[in-house]
């Protein structure tokens, strides 16, 4: 079957989408048909640099637009849920930035919404969709490792600037928003092979600005008791993204799974023997792109949707509301 062009409106003159999507759709045959942001100035310089066809006035316009197919939203964390809505209400597939929303509340809403509207709305958990986590789950599902006892994510990166939103309460900052939501859903990723989905028992965190992590450490449960840690911080001097998981056999470990563009090595070790595999540098993105696009020319079904959204922000809160800061606040358009 031939995958038709997808034809994207970017909602955000943002950094993440320069890798996220304008690379990746221009690599593989999509078009960039508009792009929205708050500053015509910036939007225009935006669509010039990137190869965009137009802009458009507004977030709604572009979500009006006939030529649009699909949205990506890759406004501060506050605006997903809201935007998706929006998006999705207007008959629009949707991409979003992670995390899907502000809290489980919105994220709930905005899942029905698609549910009923009957669109395609994917979170940008673009990590799972790259052969090196593949691999990683299928070394565990298999028992390789046997049976799982421990995993473990570490997630840091270089602080970002004063001004950046990540730091701000009202658009649902925090590390645990930024980082710890992909911590959160690769751990989920393994309840099929630890007894089901896991549970916060234990929170450390320490606040940049009121309410608003700086570095967040989370302990959990699996039914069949395993366990497994989160460590996010936003304070590094170097990005550092590990995914590891420890069985009664051994051990695998996927040494970049945010950016296997950037080291695509996965280490399985068995009995004390390690073997390194590598599984290719083509960006996680682009991945993601191309198994949307299969989803939505009918070649193939894609691994999540709304509901395992909707789950993921469910841990967030419960992270959240475990450390005494309170999940993040709901955006009202």
């Amino acid at each position: 079957m031939t995958v038709t062009p997808l034809r994207i409106g970017i909602l955000g003159a943002s950094r993440i989408a320069e890798n996220a999507m304008i690379k990746p759709a221009t690599a593989t045959g999509h078009r960039l048909v508009a792009v929205a942001a708050r500053n015509p100035e910036r939007a225009e310089a935006y669509a010039e640099q990137h190869g965009i066809e137009r802009v458009v006035g507004s977030y709604a316009e572009l979500i009006s637009d006939p030529e649009v197919d699909v949205v990506y939203n890759a406004l501060p964390n506050s605006l997903h849920g809201p935007w998706n809505l929006v998006a999705i209400q207007a008959g629009k597939h949707v991409l979003t930035e992670k995390p899907f929303s502000s809290n489980a509340v919105e994220a709930r809403a905005v899942a029905d919404a698609a549910c009923v509207s009957g669109v395609t709305l994917l979170e940008g958990f673009h990590y799972l969709f790259h052969p090196v986590n593949r691999r990683l789950l299928d070394v565990v599902r298999s028992g390789t490792v046997g049976a799982v006892t421990r995993v473990k994510t570490v997630l840091r990166m270089p602080k970002p600037s004063e001004n950046d939103p990540r730091w701000e309460l009202a658009l649902a900052g925090g590390s645990l928003m930024d980082l710890g939501c992909y911590g959160l859903h690769a751990s989920r990723t393994l309840g099929d092979a630890c007894g089901g989905a896991p549970s916060v028992t234990e929170t450390r965190h320490e606040e940049y600005a009121p309410g608003v992590d700086s570095w967040f450490d989370i302990e959990l449960e699996y039914p069949g008791r395993a366990t497994a840690s989160v460590v996010t911080t936003m304070l590094d001097e170097q990005y550092h993204f590990t995914f590891r998981v420890f069985g009664t056999n051994g051990d695998v470990l996927v040494h970049n799974f945010l950016q296997p563009d950037v080291d695509d090595r996965v280490s399985v070790t068995v009995s004390g023997r390690t073997s390194v595999e590598h599984l290719g540098t083509k960006s996680s993105y682009t991945y993601q792109l191309e198994a949307l696009a299969d989803h939505l020319s009918g070649v193939s079904t894609l691994p999540i949707g709304p509901a395992d959204a909707v789950a993921n922000m469910k841990l967030i809160d419960e992270a959240y509301v475990h450390s005494g800061l309170g999940a993040r606040p709901t955006t009202i358009l």
